[in-house]
């Protein structure tokens, strides 16, 4: 929201300086985003070149004569532009001026032997444009000796402030001098509009077909007007705040818009073909805005339309085909309310983002509906003559106001600040509340153009910008005796181990969007039960994503499509599998694609590495776990996994029978077919808050781990067992043998072959065996052997390969 500080005192009459009211503005929550003050150009002044002769040195220069206004001898300025002549009126700058555009203070200085005595400027030395071909060039009529920034209105600074959407009131600059006002920084004025006298009935009717769409038209006509040029004090202050001048009839709604905060639009009363219809657009139906582009319709789009078809599309644009121009002779001046989430909705659909649109989608006034009409009425009558008719109003029933039961005890209680119950009420009533009754609970009236505030809590949110936030006194921090207790909770604590396993593991962090295409989620699990958008951004984001893999898996071709084939990424986020709580989960996922593998192996002299797979997808997923905190000597591995995995080269996860902490493999080929991806890929899916609670642990101190002062040995053992019966089964007996003795159990070679049988396999194992209280005699180490093969034979129905 951008205004001048001129028209902001049009409605507040205030002696405070502009840095005052940017600190209070920003006070009071209506933030100073930026502030154009031309202070700087104040020192130029007008000046008129009396003569300009040949610089008897330098053929693209020239000595001038200057008439300064201040009634002294003119002075001499050298000046190499190449419109410099005698008569021409331009910018004069003085010995000891500064010059923002070339960054330079002015002195009397000597160019080619040529005194000179200042300088006259271009825009670009102004910084008022890119233009330097030559110097300004002013108007004969242009008063030399005066202020050249306040004879081009450069003196007016332009204030920007940054709105949140829960304040439709602030975007008019009579609401922001409303606050001030409240504030205590002024008084408000200029707010009363006077009715007019109609000279008849309004001859157009208006039709609401839609009222859920439009609550409430209001529509005059003007008789006999002569469009042409707004004042030049409009042009300025639109021209101050970015919007281009057009017409008088175009530039007054742009002015009651911003001043006001009422968007009004204006039809050529000749071009309009019967009555007015407020309805629901026509599937297909097109119209052409006065943008110059072409919209195409749907029905859930709300119109202003006539017998010719749609004229405007309501709270975002009007049409090109009754707009007005010069030779509008008589002009239908319309004032609606429309419904802010349409308005949205159908803004956003059509790409069109206007200042209308900015407005309504926040909601309007309702009452100022009426007397915007007759502002921009009276404004028409003052810029281009006329006859009014009377006002035409159709739908509004008026404006119920919400009453909201407002203990004054809640000002200390949410803000820890004691506020006087007088003040309280006076800052409500100066912001245009109406508190009602005496006692500790007031019944407070909210007004028409407030519709942000709902309950009691937003009226001490007022009460407290308006009172001060800077007025809460710093309070030192409690110091605690004892050491603070844990801060980050157990899932907060998994989410950053898992990174940073992960990461250590050379795979990048991504951050992916938590919204996918259907047909991505129904792909992943998310179905008829996944939880699908009432309002997606995009036709693309319409599912809460079931899975961090799909998004994963795009990342990961975008980058091979862009030369990075080979490329690991993880995230650990959020997952969501339904609308109940417990099924919105923290996971960690990962995938690798090409030939990322852990070691960095890639390209090299010795030739192209092995592409992933679904070991490189199993380590990572135990590596999160294990940095959860999971229990990774008790994991069990099954072999398969859910239907975007390869059946074959899969797997899941789990602890105990149940419990499922995640899944791994690689991807099957129809699944990277859908995501249209290619390559080798492989990735996990863990569940960060499947992994159960760690165990209290005892206070007491424990004693020290000591190392074994024995030679450590290892051992390799060759079974033959059913192919049905997995190695994790094996290695699991074999370290049960015995728990002392045996610290651990690698599998390093399994073989198939006819020697065996064809539902046989052999798998060799390396157990290693720590003594801890005596070196191991021969005799020892054959009893150990005996039992390790004994349990391998009792779990597994495996015997000793011979």
């Amino acid at each position: 929201m951008k205004f001048t500080l001129s028209w902001l005192k049009d409605h507040l009459e205030t002696e405070a300086s502009l840095a005052e009211i940017v600190e209070r503005l920003t006070a009071i929550g209506l933030e100073v985003e930026h502030v154009d003050d031309k202070a700087g150009l104040k020192p130029f002044v007008i000046a008129k070149v009396l003569t300009a002769v040949q610089h008897p040195d330098a053929d693209r220069l020239r000595v001038l004569t200057v008439d300064t206004g201040d009634g002294n001898p003119p002075v001499q300025v050298v000046c190499g532009a190449p419109n410099a002549r005698a008569g021409l009126i331009g910018a004069f700058a003085a010995p000891g001026t500064y010059i923002p555009g070339i960054d330079v203070t002015l002195s009397v200085g000597k160019i080619r032997g040529v005194e000179s005595h200042g300088m006259m400027c271009s825009e670009r030395e102004l910084q008022l444009s890119d233009e330097h071909s030559g110097i300004i060039d002013l108007p004969e009529d242009a008063p030399v000796g005066t202020s050249f920034a306040a004879y081009a209105h450069l003196d007016d600074p332009v204030i920007e402030i940054n709105l949140t959407p829960n304040r439709p009131d602030a975007t008019s600059v009579y609401g922001i001098a409303r606050d001030l006002a409240a504030s205590g920084l002024g008084r408000l004025v200029g707010g009363a509009i006077m009715p007019h006298a109609g000279n008849g009935l309004c001859p157009v009717k208006v039709t609401i077909e839609a009222p859920e769409l439009c609550p409430g038209f209001a529509l005059t006509l003007v008789r006999s007007v002569k469009n042409g040029p707004s004042p030049k004090w409009l042009q300025q202050r639109l021209i101050a705040i970015g919007l281009r001048p057009i017409s008088a009839l175009v530039d007054i709604t742009n002015y009651v818009t911003f001043d006001r905060g009422r968007p009004l639009h204006v039809f050529d009363a000749n071009k309009v073909a019967g009555n007015l219809v407020v309805r629901r657009a026509k599937d297909g139906e097109k119209v052409l805005a006065l943008d110059g582009r072409e919209y195409t319709l749907t029905p859930e789009m709300c119109v202003i339309a006539d017998d010719n078809g749609v004229e405007s599309i309501a709270g975002i644009m009007g049409g090109e085909h009754s707009g007005c121009d010069e030779n509008t002779t008589d002009v239908l001046i319309e004032s609606a309310l429309w419904d802010p989430i349409t308005t949205a909705r159908t803004g956003r659909t059509l790409g069109i983002i206007s200042d209308a649109r900015y407005r309504f989608e926040r909601g309007v006034d309702p009452e100022f509906m009426v007397p915007g009409v007759e502002l921009a009425t009276k404004l028409v009558l003052d810029f281009c003559g006329g006859t009014p008719s009377e006002i035409e109003v159709a739908g509004y029933a008026g404006h119920k106001p919400m009453i909201v039961s407002f203990p004054i005890s809640e000002v200390k209680r949410l803000t820890g600040i004691e506020v006087p119950k007088e003040e309280a009420l006076g800052i409500l009533t100066r912001l245009g509340f109406e508190p009602q009754g005496s006692g500790d609970i007031v019944k407070v009236k909210v007004p028409s153009w407030r519709p942000d505030i709902d309950g009691k809590a937003d009226l001490v949110e007022e009460v407290m910008r308006i009172h001060g936030v800077d007025n809460i006194a710093p309070q030192p921090l409690t110091s605690h005796d004892a050491v603070n207790g844990k801060i980050l909770t157990t899932l907060q604590v998994r989410t950053r181990a898992a990174k940073r396993a992960l990461a250590v593991r050379g795979m990048m962090e991504a951050v992916t969007w938590s919204f996918i295409p259907a047909r991505h989620a129904e792909l992943f699990g998310g179905g008829q039960t996944g939880l699908k958008l009432a309002n997606p951004i995009a036709a693309d984001m319409s599912d809460m994503r079931p899975s961090l893999l799909p998004g994963l898996i795009a990342a990961a071709q975008r980058n091979a499509d862009r030369g990075i084939g080979d490329v690991a990424l993880f995230e650990v986020s959020g997952i969501y599998e339904g609308d109940a709580p417990e099924q919105q989960r923290r996971a960690a996922a990962g995938v690798r694609r090409g030939t990322a593998k852990l070691d960095g192996s890639g390209r090299s002299w010795a030739g192209n590495s092995e592409p992933v797979g679904v070991f490189d997808a199993k380590a990572d997923a135990i590596a999160a776990l294990e940095a959860c905190g999971a229990p990774v000597d008790r994991l069990q591995i099954e072999p398969g996994g859910p239907a975007w995995y390869h059946p074959g080269r899969s797997g899941t996860i789990k602890l105990g029978p149940k419990t499922v902490l995640g899944t791994f493999g690689e991807f099957h080929p129809k699944t990277l077919a859908t995501l249209d991806v290619s390559g080798p890929f492989c990735g996990f899916e863990v569940y960060v808050d499947a992994v159960p609670e760690p165990k209290a642990k005892p206070t007491r101190t424990k004693p020290k781990l000591e190392l074994s002062p024995f030679q450590a040995v290892k051992r390799d053992f060759a079974f033959v067992i059913d192919k049905s019966v997995e190695a994790g089964t094996l290695v699991r007996a074999a370290l049960a043998a015995d728990k002392k003795l045996v610290t651990g159990v690698s599998v390093f070679d399994v073989f198939e072959g006819a020697s065996l049988g064809a539902a046989k396999k052999s798998i060799a194992i390396e157990v290693s065996i720590q003594p801890v209280e005596k070196t191991l005699t021969d005799e020892d180490f054959e009893a150990l052997a005996k039992r390790i093969v004994e349990n391998v034979r009792k779990q597994t129905g495996g015997v000793l390969r011979t």
